[in-house]
């Protein structure tokens, strides 16, 4: 009321020139009014109604007690998921994984020698369980993993009459590994002494998976028999399969009475996709683990592997050596050159077609190229060739797991094969170059009535592409080829092929 009052007494009496001094002194003689006010009103609530306040200073941002909780959420939020601060930090290696190589006395001097071919004694971890112990000669001790001899399970019930009793010792591997107690064991991973591992591989596939969670990863068995009799849902340990750190403390404080609950069961698989069952652990399905329930020619198979890594190739002993004219283990070995160059890019399948002599060619990098007259489209060429035949010995195609397709009966429909023979990697430029060079095997070389050029003109295909570390980092793209054109004097025909294989652009296909 007092600036209210004051205010028009000073207007009427100053000038017409004074009156925008008036006003502005006017003013702050109201906002001290108005602050005198208040601040009586606050002394006679604080008389009056007494309470307990604590001091807030507005200016100041509120501190709340720091934990690396919140470091590990906001690090968790960052990367777009919940993913722990210690698998971004440091990425799943080999020394975070434990093997488990279920063996048997009886075949261990023929199957070590498969072990060798993988096996990096000062990089990896892990150990051959048998159920008796075997010779190591100085040799074995410095390039294979230090021998264990699995418990003695008499106490357990074995009624099945279909398979043996060693499936409990092994199904109880990965239990006996854990209360070993290693330091900084993310996974625990089994397998049969008749697999190769690609081990850069595995490690990709794993570390997509936080290993703190309970994960039982795998595949199937290529026959579709052998999944109904066991399960779709079962791990295939001879192919391989990866056990989390956590489930297998889980596994090992429970397996045992889980085992007395399943005496019909036949072997080590079923036994331990029972025990996940009763945790409630699904199977996690990675496709690049093999099983390879076949037998014969793993042609087929080998030349259209799916888009994913290839991380196991098991039942070595099973199939045709996969390269002609050698034994099973030189062939293995000749393979192994591929794993060892460039294990990212291994098996991956490229499709290109040869247009001036109307050729499509399937390339399975580091084991074979394959040459069809005619053009054969790319869904089709993604499809195995029924070169094998099922685990049962039978020529049956509805006996397997997946899609496959006949063999051709005519010569001229038959691809020509041209084999690995050398790989070579040149670091000269940013970013290296592999050169892999396949000769055609002659035995594929039938004679062919078309009138059209025949690939039995083509001795030695060169494949040329730059290594890319990141290939599985981004969505899933088959990498695209392109046969490069190569001047030759007139009249002559070039018996040399060369391949170039790179990124697709965003516009690319693959067709004649």
């Amino acid at each position: 009321m007092a600036g209210f009052l004051i205010s028009p007494a000073l207007g009427y009496l100053q000038t017409h020139s004074e009156r925008g001094n008036s006003r502005r002194f006017a003013a702050v003689i109201i906002v001290a009014a108005s602050c005198l006010c208040l601040s009586a009103l606050a002394l006679l609530t604080s008389y009056f109604c007494p309470i307990q306040r604590k001091s807030i200073d507005l200016c100041r941002t509120p501190s709340y007690p720091y934990s690396k909780a919140d470091d590990s959420r906001l690090l968790a939020t960052s990367v777009g998921g919940s993913v722990s601060p210690q698998n971004v930090i440091t990425a799943t290696n080999l020394s975070h994984v434990v093997f488990g190589i279920a063996a048997s006395s009886e075949l261990w001097e023929k199957r070590k020698e498969y072990l060798k071919l993988w096996w990096k004694p000062k990089k990896m971890r892990g150990f051959v369980w048998l159920e008796k112990k075997v010779r190591y000669t100085e040799e074995d001790a410095k390039t294979l993993p230090p021998q264990m001899l699995s418990a003695d399970t008499m106490r357990f019930k074995y009624t099945s009459r279909l398979g043996r009793r060693s499936g409990i010792r092994i199904s109880r591997i990965v239990s006996e590994m854990y209360r070993l107690g290693l330091p900084d064991v993310r996974w625990f991973v089994m397998s049969d002494d008749d697999t190769i591992f690609v081990a850069k591989n595995l490690l990709r596939v794993l570390s997509k998976y936080d290993h703190k969670q309970f994960y039982y990863i795998g595949s199937n068995s290529e026959s579709h028999m052998q999944n109904l009799a066991f399960s779709y849902n079962m791990a295939y340990g001879g192919g391989g399969f990866a056990i989390s750190y956590p489930l297998a403390k889980a596994l090992s404080s429970m397996q045992d009475d889980c085992l007395h609950r399943y005496p019909s069961l036949v072997g080590s698989d079923d036994r331990i996709h029972a025990c996940m069952a009763e945790l409630g652990v699904p199977l996690t399905k990675e496709p690049g683990f093999h099983q390879y329930d076949i037998r014969g020619n793993a042609l087929g198979l080998l030349a259209a592997h799916p888009l994913t890594p290839a991380i196991s190739l098991h039942h070595l002993d099973a199939i045709n050596p996969v390269f002609p004219n050698r034994t099973t283990l030189e062939a293995l070995n000749h393979l192994q050159r591929s794993i060892d160059e460039d294990p990212t890019h291994f098996l991956q399948q490229s499709i290109c077609y040869e247009k001036d002599r109307i050729w499509s060619i399937s390339i399975s990098w580091g084991y074979v190229v394959q040459i069809f007259r005619g053009v054969i489209e790319p869904r089709e060429l993604e499809v195995p060739l029924r070169t094998f035949y099922s685990w049962n010995r039978k020529a049956d195609f509805t006996t397997f797991a997946f899609n496959a397709r006949a063999y051709p009966r005519h010569p001229c429909e038959r691809p020509t094969l041209f084999y690995m023979h050398n790989i070579t990697t040149s670091s000269r430029q940013e970013r290296p170059r592999v050169e892999s060079f396949y000769i055609r095997d002659a035995a594929t070389s039938s004679p062919c009535p078309w009138t059209m050029p025949s690939p039995t003109s083509i001795d030695l295909i060169k494949v040329s592409r730059h290594k890319d570390e990141n290939m599985w980092n981004k969505a899933p793209r088959r990498k695209c080829c392109h046969v490069l054109k190569k001047r030759t004097p007139k009249g002559t025909v070039s018996s040399f092929l060369e391949i170039d294989i790179h990124d697709c652009s965003s516009s690319e296909i693959a067709t004649l």
